[in-house]
């Protein structure tokens, strides 16, 4: 049981990763320049800044945000849980 929680938590941990590099792809297209030496410090930082250009040109949230907030927070959980039941 406690293998299907870590492979969840590997999987949200990859869709997250794949979000976010979608994320930093707009947020690059819009004008703002990248650090991707610093790339792993900076993701929370060009994940807000999408969600403030995105509420600015639309009104609402990017269609990257939610899936990528919640693809974070879903990883989190699942490894949580697998430490509990393990």
């Amino acid at each position: 049981m406690a293998n299907v929680f870590a492979v969840l938590a590997f999987l949200s941990v990859g869709l997250a990763i794949v979000f976010s590099m979608m994320i930093v792809s707009e947020v690059s297209k819009r004008g703002i320049k990248i650090h991707y030496v610093l790339l792993r410090l900076y993701i929370i930082k060009y994940i807000s800044q999408y969600e403030q250009l995105t509420r600015k040109e639309t009104g609402k949230a990017g269609p990257l945000y939610y899936p990528c907030v919640v693809s974070y927070i879903l990883a989190l959980v699942f490894a949580i849980v697998f430490l509990i039941v393990r």
